[in-house]
């Protein structure tokens, strides 16, 4: 009976045996979930300089256009106000008559 184990201690054995594969898949899913989260954080950060670099191109981009139009709607009213002062030295001589005639009253 010495060399034969009883039964709780068959029993305890087995406890043990499945307490260490307990511990090992633990250990292995510690070790995955914190390569889960490193991966994940290095994402974020990939991810956010990502961002950064496309805000930065989507600005320049959009900063450029938004001068040419400035530059092209000073261009446009440089030629309206070139084209008022035309009208206005067409019309100059005919004002000036007009306003002499009202105030000499002719």
């Amino acid at each position: 009976m010495d060399t034969e184990k009883t039964l709780l201690q068959q029993i305890r054995e087995k406890e043990q045996d499945v307490a260490k594969k307990i511990e090992g898949v633990r250990a292995r899913t510690d070790a995955t979930i914190a390569a889960a989260k490193t991966d994940a954080e290095n994402l974020l950060c990939t991810a956010n300089a990502e961002g950064k670099t496309a805000a930065e191109e989507l600005y320049w981009k959009e900063k450029g256009k938004t001068e040419e139009r400035i530059e092209q709607m000073k261009q446009e009213a440089g030629l309206v106000a070139e084209a008022a002062a035309e009208t206005g030295k067409r019309n100059s001589p005919a004002a000036a008559e007009a306003i002499v005639r009202f105030v000499t009253r002719e």
